[in-house]
């Protein structure tokens, strides 16, 4: 009975990590649609989050909404997943953290300050961490793929930034932060669907 509700546990946690990207850049995409000021190379993403009107809250609701479903897919799936790796499970809490400074990004908008500048920080800090010792945890139980996959992600979601603070390549912060959501959202997607499979 106990092996039958962690696989339903695993399951509801591996469907919430499908849907965590899905729902965050639907509201993301909403807000930026809502707000025609909006632009990619001189905005922050979080700029939106102080909108005024329905663009503020489509913003922060996507955020938290997002955060709390892939904590949910970190606690019933990651933890899961790697029951007996010690290595896995540290990702994991490194990852659970990253979602809860998600979360936070969303309650504590930019009117937060310096509040919202840490939440954002360690997020997008945490992350790239977190699926670089997953990445671990999947080559030492020999799932190759997984790690490589993995490993390629963790890079995809820290080059966006290593190449701002290099080149400053764009004037703000809106770019690498989409891009290295995406590279998160691909992975959290694709570990999703794996785990729902029998």
């Amino acid at each position: 009975m106990s092996e039958s509700r962690n696989v339903v546990y695993q399951r509801l946690g591996a469907s919430a990590g499908i849907v965590a990207p899905i729902l965050g850049f639907i509201f993301i995409l909403s807000a930026i649609a809502s707000y025609p000021a909006f632009s990619w190379t001189n905005n922050a993403l979080s700029d939106l989050g102080v909108v005024s009107g329905i663009t503020g809250p489509l913003f922060n609701f996507g955020l938290v909404a997002s955060g709390l479903l892939a904590f949910n897919f970190t606690i019933f799936c990651l933890f899961t997943y790697f029951e007996k790796s010690w290595v896995g499970k540290i990702g994991s809490a490194v990852f659970a953290a990253a979602t809860l400074a998600l979360i936070c990004i969303g309650i504590f908008n930019e009117n937060f300050s310096p509040t919202h500048y840490f939440v954002s920080v360690a997020f997008f800090v945490l992350t790239p961490i977190s699926l670089f010792i997953i990445t671990c945890a999947f080559w030492l139980n020999n799932y190759r793929g997984m790690a490589a996959f993995t490993v390629a992600v963790g890079v995809a979601a820290a080059l966006p930034w290593l190449l701002f603070f290099e080149f400053n390549y764009v004037p703000n912060v809106a770019v690498p932060e989409f891009l290295s959501g995406l590279a998160v959202s691909a992975w959290t997607i694709v570990l999703g669907k794996k785990m729902l499979k029998p």
